[in-house]
């Protein structure tokens, strides 16, 4: 797939099924048709607007076919689309606004006061809002409609950038990756040379989009459907009403998904004396799905291929999948971990020192792929220290099989040391997430005297269920070795997240380490 072609995803599907169901969301459905009219009216409002090849676009709000328009517009004049997470505070939107450079802005009405508080450290020549006008801003639709379609093309190059998308940000301020036209083509060629039943698309697909399209995981899934011509239910936030209902209603085929959602699913009242058939391949990522989720999952998706994602933003998306014949309800040894590398991707798992290490050895897994970033936008000593050589370091600790499948520990930052011992939290969780009594867990470090640093786990428990640290304790030091086990257990209600499923550590280890931020012993 050519770089070139990535601006022109909806063109294509245009031009061989126009008057298929390209996107469904609320009451309204576009045909791949209708939705390219707009794609171009859009490229001559932003031509009108005198947006230039690099140039930065911004989008602020939820889900929404405007998202689509604006992506598949900003790609055919060549300007970079910056999908900002509409969760954050206003002096986060300002800094990403500042550090992107972005001067013109596509929001939503409910972010406008983030958007006038952001303005005042940001000086942005253009907001246009999704929704009705106001004070003075233009309707999204309505400049995109008054506009004559511009079919003309920008002299697209694999190296230009397409996305600018922001890491979460756990550690310090986020950092814009790049990802160009070249990455997002080779991204989307990966389903085509794995020639697996389970990644091919075809007419008959509809997909349900849910996942945050500020982030990689919703908008590589919205560029897949796109490139497979399929059908999308398109979600503005993952809502579990909403996505049982979508299932229900449009005989939904392909789905994305972390395993929390899909765990909420299950437990849902409306999702408890139904099963979902039309399901063939239901891929999840974030995280491994325990055994208890995977059996219900199962039943509730009895002709669902079951297959897991790993990757990054600086990756676009996946990198490494575990296929269908890899999961069972009984279990498989490959389930505890993240699959094979895609074909065009090469792995390796190096000490600090990046000396490659052999299978099984733990270290830094680190990878070689079309599929990886330009680097982070301004950011040139950060690009320089995740890019060594072309190989992106993944910050993540784990090791390969003889069979060059991936098992991931944890991050390497996110290692607990207890009396010289190195301890990886991933694998405590995993021996926690099998107690019957427990939903969710986290695992820190927290300050020890004697050891240093010592296991907390903080775990929520299932309606209904109870259980006592030590019988929690025991469980654990049943499964791994004792002093992995938590030395103490805190209960509460829900764990902190990011909007792609991960467990906001530090929000966790805040109450027990200094205020100055050292979180280590």
């Amino acid at each position: 797939m050519t770089a070139s072609r990535i601006a022109t995803l909806i063109e294509d599907a245009a031009r061989a099924a126009p008057d298929r169901r390209a996107i469904i969301t609320g009451q309204v459905t576009l045909t791949y048709s209708a939705l390219h009219d707009r794609v171009l009216r859009c490229v001559g409002l932003l031509r009108h607007l005198g947006v230039r090849p690099d140039a930065r676009i911004g989008y602020l709000g939820l889900n929404s076919i405007d998202f689509v328009i604006l992506m598949q517009a900003a790609q055919r004049v060549g300007a970079v689309l910056v999908a900002i997470n509409w969760r954050l505070a206003p002096p986060e939107i300002a800094y990403i606004l500042k550090d992107s450079g972005i001067d013109l802005l596509i929001s939503e009405n409910a972010r406008l006061e983030a958007v006038r508080t952001a303005r005042g450290a940001v000086a942005i020549s253009k907001v246009i809002l999704t929704d009705a006008p106001f004070e003075g801003c233009a309707a999204f639709l309505d400049e995109v409609l008054a506009q004559q379609p511009d079919a003309e093309l920008a002299d697209i190059k694999s190296d230009m950038a397409a996305l600018q998308l922001y890491t979460s940000g756990t550690t310090g301020n986020p950092k814009g990756a790049l990802l160009t036209h070249g990455n997002l083509a080779a991204s989307l060629a990966q389903c085509d040379k794995i020639q697996e039943d389970w990644a091919r698309w075809d007419e008959t697909d509809i997909a349900l989009v849910a996942m945050p399209q500020f982030h990689i995981g919703g908008v590589a899934w919205t560029l897949q459907a796109l490139k497979g011509k399929a059908s999308m239910a398109l979600l503005s936030t993952p809502d579990i009403d909403a996505i049982i209902d979508s299932l229900s209603n449009h005989g939904i085929t392909k789905m994305f998904a972390v395993p929390a959602v899909l765990n909420m699913l299950l437990s849902h009242p409306k999702a408890a004396d139904t099963t979902f058939p039309s399901m063939r391949e239901l891929l999840y990522g974030a995280s491994p799905i325990s055994l208890p989720v995977l059996k219900r999952s199962m039943e509730k998706f009895p002709n669902a291929q079951f297959v897991q994602l790993y990757g990054a933003t600086e990756t676009c998306g996946t990198v490494v999948y575990l296929p269908p014949e890899d999961h069972a309800i009984q279990g498989t040894p490959r389930m505890a971990g993240c699959g094979k590398p895609y074909p065009d991707v090469a792995l390796k798992i190096t000490d600090s020192s990046g000396m490659e290490l052999p299978p099984g050895a733990v270290g830094e897994v680190r990878l070689k792929s079309p599929l990886v970033m330009l680097g982070y936008h301004n950011l040139p000593q950060a690009t320089e220290q995740a890019l060594v050589d072309d190989w992106y370091r993944t910050g993540d600790a784990g090791y390969v099989d003889a069979d060059g499948y991936l098992y991931l520990l944890d991050r390497v930052k996110d290692m607990i040391v207890s009396g010289a011992e190195n301890i990886y939290p991933a694998e405590v969780e995993n021996a926690l997430a099998a107690h019957p009594a427990i939903a969710d867990c986290g695992v820190i470090g927290v300050p020890d005297e004697k050891w240093g640093e010592a296991v907390k786990a903080i775990v929520v428990l299932k309606p209904g269920q109870s259980a006592t640290p030590e019988e929690i304790i025991a469980f654990v030091r049943q499964r791994i070795a004792g002093y992995k086990a938590p030395k103490s257990v805190d209960f509460v209600d829900a764990l902190p997240r990011n909007p792609s499923g991960k467990i906001l550590k530090r929000e966790l280890r805040r109450k027990w380490w200094p205020a100055d931020g050292r979180a280590i012993n």
